[in-house]
């Protein structure tokens, strides 16, 4: 029976490839008979097998560790790489475009000094305009257009305006009085590192036409009562405007606001006209003041009337002066 016994566990093991399947009763044995005697054993296998589940939980981060690492980096390189393809365009339009590059300033003084020359000549001295146009001109140019005949005079210039071209070409406008007619003088300019020319003939041209600009008149209506005290007060302040009387200036300024006066050179008239308009504690006031000049030789005195945009403000019951200004107000148009 024994033997017969055996033969039967046999086969039944080799169907459950080679062990007895879970909760069978030679396992339930095996355990049993072997408990006491491997009970450290059995307990040293089940902690090497949980420690290798968590090597696998260590070497599975440190791969996602460094897969993150390697798409970081190639997101990094491939914006490296835009940024210095896209480096040389952003260095042109850090420098401008090529009439930025254009030195202005030094055009407009240069083509100032020119026309001193070009615009005074006298056939009395043309060898010497001829020598002093030669520090602007290209070699051969000569007079650059006179004939070496007549004379002209040059009383006043200024810059008007430059047209630059490109980084090497410009045209700087002047407006001159050129004996006694104002008009407008146009020089083209060459420049370069080395230095600048005038590199053509310069052209005269009209000056900016009169024009009668649309009549204005002050916004809103007059606050009379106010306008009424600002007339009291506005003759003191400007006599100490006029004269720069410090001590007076400072009755009618606001705090932290400063004033000097125009040191004597004219002396107060009259107000010729006044707007104060509707508001509250702040005005901003147009007023034309009559000065006086300095009589010359017992003549009678010149007067000269000017307009002025003024800030008034009213703190600790009185007005103070906080700006004061030209005016874009129309001669005759305030009330």
């Amino acid at each position: 029976m024994a033997r017969r016994s055996m033969l039967e566990r046999g086969p039944r093991q080799a169907m459950y490839g080679g062990r007895p399947p879970s909760g069978a009763p030679e396992e339930a044995e095996n355990t049993r008979s072997s408990g006491s005697s491997s009970g450290s054993s059995s307990g040293s296998k089940s902690w090497r097998g949980g420690g290798g589940r968590w090597w696998v939980w260590v070497g599975r981060a440190v791969v996602w560790a460094v897969l993150i690492v390697i798409a970081v980096n190639g997101v990094r390189a491939i914006f490296l790489r835009e940024t210095h393809t896209s480096s040389p365009a952003s260095g042109a339009a850090q420098q401008g475009s090529p009439s930025d590059r254009f030195p202005v300033t030094l055009a407009e003084a240069f083509a100032m000094q020119f026309g001193q020359v070009y615009l005074n000549f006298d056939q009395a001295h043309a060898g010497q305009r001829a020598r002093q146009l030669a520090a602007f001109i290209p070699d051969g140019a000569g007079q650059l257009g006179w004939n070496g005949v007549g004379r002209m005079q040059l009383q006043t210039e200024q810059v008007a305006g430059i047209n630059v071209r490109d980084a090497h070409n410009a045209l700087v406008q002047l407006l001159v009085t050129v004996n006694g007619k104002p008009m407008e003088f146009s020089v083209p300019i060459y420049a370069a590192p080395s230095g600048m020319a005038v590199s053509g003939e310069p052209a005269l041209l009209p000056p900016p036409a009169r024009i009668n600009p649309p009549a204005t008149q002050p916004t809103g209506n007059p606050d009379l009562a106010t306008q009424n005290a600002f007339q009291s007060f506005l003759p003191s302040f400007f006599q100490a405007y006029a004269g720069s009387d410090a001590a007076t200036l400072d009755r009618f300024i606001t705090k932290g606001f400063a004033i000097t006066g125009l040191g004597g050179v004219v002396t107060y008239d009259s107000i010729q006209s006044l707007f104060v308009p509707q508001g509250g504690s702040q005005r901003d006031v147009t007023v034309t003041v009559r000065w006086q000049l300095p009589g010359q030789g017992g003549a009678a005195l010149a007067t000269l009337d000017v307009t002025y945009d003024m800030t008034w403000i009213f703190q600790g019951g009185n007005w103070s002066v906080e700006s004061i200004a030209g005016s874009t107000q129309q001669a005759g148009q305030q009330q």
